[in-house]
């Protein structure tokens, strides 16, 4: 590979993954990227250049090479097409999505406005609509998106501002944290730098603009520097407080479900993220969602939201009212049992330490609910018996068991009606309790 400041060094290059984009020749290219931005292609002659995906699909972000329409017409190259097309089978492996192409657009608007000096700075429309249709099941893939492709228009930028034997020895790669009259945004809070996503939390304030920036500031009650999820929780509150709350209960649909998962939480960035659900109208938007969702894991968000107390009155409302089954049983089990389960975390056991064997187990924490008139048991065996669903029929049929000794006779209309369910889990729990009072009446 050719040097990128004298055409006789040489620079070698770790390979990385082998989807590569395209290559060109090191005598046809202008300045090349960084030394981190390009790849060795395995076989390749040190006189040739690969180009990253991302360059190769997005030429304007190749950092200080020329890239104008009439210089790649002069080279011999098209603005996103592979130089080499023995290699398309590669290159189109794998391409960027429509939304995907939109973030990185709307990123690179978004950097060339925080870096031009005319009379509009900091334009988020664009950032802003593209971010809102953007899935927040799959959050981290878009920040880590958002983070490459801003950190990439920031360098180029600095790349073309620097002139004469400058261009030559331009560190591109310094601390951001190294420009004291910065102007933080909400797309700072995906910085590589700490320092700046501390500072960042600590800066903003108002309402979030969306709830993929909400939820992007809630993450950082999982990040890995201690001083920032301290920011957080300080911060999240107050931006939660502030926002529109479709966009709450749109980041807590999100993050709910998956968060067991965030190994870095403690207990007091649990409790901020439970307490997001006192917020006006935060609860009865929760419960409007989870009865009208169709689709999602909104069960594992039912168990999730049942931390704080604020939908214990609701769950009534939801056990008889929600669209999926999953969801109704999860409210039936917990007014059965008059107390709400969710999952903590999980650990680690030993099954067999010589041969380095285990399994994760999860971990549970519980609560009692607190309502002002507790459902009667027999009333809520009923509505459940009568749910067109197997699994909460079956959910009913296992609190028909506990209860069949506190029961007695009256469990029998109950049990028959399980026993001839159609459902072979719940017919076999009401033979069980037919025969359990049989015997006990005998």
């Amino acid at each position: 590979m050719t040097g990128r400041f004298w055409p006789g060094l040489r620079v070698r290059c770790r390979a990385r993954k082998p989807t590569f984009a395209g290559w060109v020749p090191a005598d046809q290219g202008q300045l090349a990227a960084a030394p981190w931005e390009t790849r060795s292609r395995p076989g390749a002659d040190d006189g040739e250049r690969l180009l990253s995906d991302d360059q190769a699909t997005c030429p304007e972000l190749t950092c200080g090479r020329d890239t104008h329409p009439s210089t790649l017409k002069s080279q011999g190259l098209t603005g996103a097409e592979p130089a080499h097309t023995g290699r398309s089978r590669l290159s189109s492996k794998r391409g960027p999505t429509h939304l995907e192409e939109e973030l990185r657009v709307a990123v690179r608007t978004f950097s060339s406005s925080l870096c031009s000096t005319g009379p509009v700075v900091g334009d988020m429309s664009a950032l802003i609509r593209a971010t809102s249709s953007l899935p927040l099941s799959n959050l981290a893939y878009w920040e880590r998106s958002m983070r490459d492709e801003h950190s990439l228009a920031r360098r180029a930028h600095a790349a073309s501002r620097a002139c004469g034997w400058r261009a030559l020895f331009s560190f591109t790669g310094a601390k951001e944290r190294a420009e004291p009259g910065r102007l933080l945004t909400w797309i700072d809070l995906s910085s590589y730098d700490g320092y700046v996503r501390e500072r960042t939390l600590r800066t903003l304030s108002g309402a979030a603009p969306n709830s993929f920036f909400l939820a992007l500031a809630a993450r950082r009650l999982n990040d890995w520097v201690p001083q920032v999820r301290a920011a957080a929780r300080e911060a999240v509150p107050k931006l939660a407080r502030t926002s529109d709350p479709e966009h709450v209960v749109d980041a807590l649909c999100a993050m709910l479900p998956a968060w067991t998962s965030w190994g870095r939480m403690e207990d007091m960035d649990k409790q901020v993220m439970a307490e997001l659900t006192s917020i006006d109208r935060v609860a009865e938007l929760l419960t409007h969602r989870l009865i009208s969702s169709a689709a999602g894991p909104m069960s594992s968000f039912l168990s999730q939201a049942l931390r704080s107390v604020f939908l214990d009155e609701n769950l009534a409302e939801i056990a008889t009212e929600a669209i999926q089954p999953a969801v109704r049983a999860r409210a039936y089990r917990t007014l059965l049992v008059s107390k709400a389960v969710w999952v903590e975390g999980r650990k680690w056991q030993w099954t067999d330490v010589r041969y380095c064997q285990g399994r994760l187990n999860n971990v549970f924490g519980e609560r009692s609910l607190i309502v002002r008139r507790p459902p009667v048991l027999m009333e809520l065996l009923d509505l459940a018996a009568a749910d067109p669903s197997s699994i909460v029929r079956r959910v009913a049929a296992e609190a028909l068991v506990r209860e069949m000794s506190n029961l007695g006779s009256a469990a029998l209309p109950l049990a028959r009606k399980f026993a001839s369910d159609t459902s072979p889990s719940v017919a076999e729990r009401g033979v069980f309790v037919l025969q359990g009072l049989t015997a006990h009446s005998g």
